[in-house]
């Protein structure tokens, strides 16, 4: 008699991070959409059975990423917020893209599916949930000297 497969297991959606908001001076974010100026992390390959090995750490600041790219995308928050993430040629398509994303609500972005096509090279794909129609968000990031810098989007 064959052994029973075990369900997969279900993980709770963490809540969403707080819209953008302006204050005196200039920009103001919490939590994962305060992107730092540090480089981002190596992340792991995708598994489809889990992350031997791999980091969670660095999904999360790769979907911190992505969530800030969704936030622009839907008219949240300003793309100056994630100019030294992106090249100069990236950084203008977003700029000139602008609102691409409609959503009455803020969206949010699940856990980045990752691959390594070629050494240096990370691609990874988001769903972004904006209320009754989820979009789909794709980045390619470069490695350019000791940075990740964002090469690439498209959202459908």
């Amino acid at each position: 008699m064959p052994k029973p497969v075990p369900l997969p297991r279900l993980a709770s959606v963490p809540p969403a991070d707080p819209p953008y908001e302006e204050r005196d001076g200039g920009p103001v974010t919490y939590g994962a959409l305060a992107l730092a100026p540090a480089t981002l992390p190596a992340p792991p390959v995708s598994y489809p059975y889990g992350r031997p090995g791999g980091s969670l750490t660095d999904e999360r600041r790769l979907r911190g990423l992505g969530q800030a790219l969704a936030e622009i995308l839907a008219g949240r928050r300003p793309p100056e917020t994630v100019a030294g993430r992106l090249t100069e040629r990236a950084y203008r398509e977003l700029v000139r893209a602008g609102k691409m994303i409609d959503t009455e609500r803020p969206p949010l972005t699940g856990l980045p599916h990752v691959q390594r096509p070629v050494d240096g090279v990370i691609e990874m794909c988001l769903l972004v949930n904006c209320g009754p129609r989820s979009r789909v968000l794709a980045v390619r990031l470069e490695r350019q000297g000791m940075q990740w810098l964002v090469t690439d989007f498209e959202t459908a």
